[in-house]
């Protein structure tokens, strides 16, 4: 077909950047080239994010709440986002409300929603744009995790639930459906088998790359990985009388190996900005320590023993559990502000209780005290450090912990009383620990409790304002 007779539309796409800012000057740079080059070539674009693009773990999105993410999405100039677990789940309902109000981008959300009457939602399920006269409707859907997002006040509905409402409706008044998809990799395959009309899904959540996109019967997957080491571009060649597709092609640009000239200089005065402005908000003290405070990630050591009694405390548990790799680093003796509480415990990983019987703590202690997740690195389920270490526990005592490598019930003391293998113990905890095969039997506690929105920081904080 004669190009006369066809228009191309270019769609750019990041996805899991969580605050991995090493690579954005570059990223936007790139976007200002290919955007002029497009321009050049008559050619309409669109960009998007697709979510945790905010990750507290950096020192910028924990001083501003994710603003200054903002504020670098603004000034890359995206037209849409939608929303990760990072955004949804790691900030209060009130500081998810005001993170976008002075966005310039549309936030597409099509399966979170606001009960209360009275509040004005920060999103919208879906947009139709228009380029070069081919209608292109544009769905945001995020995971759902609906124990956290409820327990924030929110309601999250099955993204799959929601799609079956918003998708006729959005393909009725479209050319092209793209959806904009923080469900991962299983998830996009399965919407691409069950729901005709989904042109492309730009996904995120499992971090998979697609270098050059996958088909799903007839829908194109997209990926780019995480942390911004991947750019992701799509050309679509529509047919000009009947807007239908012709041919798309998917490819990524691998940011790393970008010539340093592409670096947006405004982008890294902005990043710089910022990082001074988060500093100035991070430097607000908390206490001043009349001697060190030390962290070993496989032996005793006193920051650990001291969070493990505060969330105790502050759960109001009968025992505590917790390893020592939450905390990356100790405090030394002297002042201590916010900042060196974000420094050595990054992770938006929350407080939270269960309920185990004390068989199932038996068990529980067993794994805990199993050299193989003591030297287990690992990253994922919010935790940002290097090694799970060695278990801290408050109210629990095994004797001859260090010469044993299996525990029975005549070896564990709670509170200075045996074991009770038919009791109900309430547990204070990490709700790491509720994920994954790490620790089974608090995954699998049919009581759970999660404290949100504060972190396990907060109670860190909370127990050096009386130290």
């Amino acid at each position: 077909m004669e190009p006369s007779q066809t228009i191309n539309i270019r769609l750019f796409h990041t996805n899991d950047i969580h605050s991995h800012f090493e690579t954005w000057p570059t990223i936007v740079g790139l976007l200002k080239s290919k955007r002029e080059l497009a321009k050049g070539k008559g050619e309409a674009t669109l960009t998007f994010d697709i979510g945790d693009f905010v990750d507290r773990f950096h020192p910028i999105s924990e001083a501003t709440l994710g603003k200054g993410n903002v504020e670098l999405l603004n000034a890359a100039q995206f037209d849409a986002v939608t929303i990760g677990n990072n955004e949804g789940i790691t900030l209060s309902k009130g500081e998810l409300l005001n993170l976008y109000a002075d966005a310039k981008f549309e936030v597409l959300l099509g399966n979170l929603t606001i009960s209360d009457v009275d509040t004005k939602s920060f999103s919208k399920p879906y947009k139709i744009y228009e380029k070069s006269g081919v209608k292109i409707g544009v769905i945001g859907l995020t995971v759902a995790y609906p124990v956290f997002y409820e327990t924030l006040g929110w309601s999250i509905k099955d993204p799959f639930e929601a799609l079956n409402e918003i998708l006729p409706i959005v393909r009725e008044q479209s050319d092209l459906v793209i959806i904009l998809s923080h469900l991962g990799m299983r998830d996009d395959q399965r919407i691409a088998e069950q729901f005709s009309g989904v042109d492309i899904i730009l996904g995120a959540h499992t971090h998979h790359l697609f270098p050059n996109g996958e088909y799903a019967g007839e829908t194109l997957l997209c990926g780019t990985g995480k942390h911004g080491n991947y750019l992701g571009e799509v050309l679509i060649t529509l047919n000009k009388e009947s807007k239908s597709i012709i041919n798309t092609e998917a490819s990524v640009t691998e940011v790393h190996k970008e010539p340093k000239y592409y670096q947006d200089e405004t982008t890294k005065v902005v990043l710089a900005n910022l990082m001074r402005l988060s500093g100035e908000i991070l430097s607000e003290p908390v206490t001043q320590l009349t001697s060190n405070m030390n962290v070993n990630w496989f032996k005793d050591s006193p920051l650990p023993k001291l969070l493990a009694s505060a969330l105790r405390q502050w759960t109001k548990a009968d025992v505590s559990i917790l390893n020592s790799g939450i905390l990356l680093d100790g405090l030394a003796q002297g002042h201590v502000n916010k900042g060196d509480i974000h420094r050595i415990c990054p992770h938006p990983i929350n407080p939270c209780v269960v309920h185990l019987s004390g068989k199932e703590l038996l068990e529980a202690l067993n794994r805990c005290e199993d050299k193989e997740l003591t030297h287990l690195k690992m990253k994922g389920f919010g935790f940002r450090g290097k090694v799970i270490g060695r278990m801290v526990y408050d109210g629990i005592m095994i004797v001859d912990r260090d010469k044993k490598r299996h525990f029975n019930q005549e070896d564990i003391f709670i509170n200075g009383e045996g074991l009770d293998l038919k009791r109900k113990y309430i547990i204070g905890t990490l709700d790491l620990f509720t994920f994954g095969h790490l620790i089974p039997q608090i995954r699998d506690a049919d009581h759970k409790r999660f404290f949100m929105p504060e972190f396990i920081r907060d109670v860190l904080f909370w127990a050096l304002k009386s130290v």
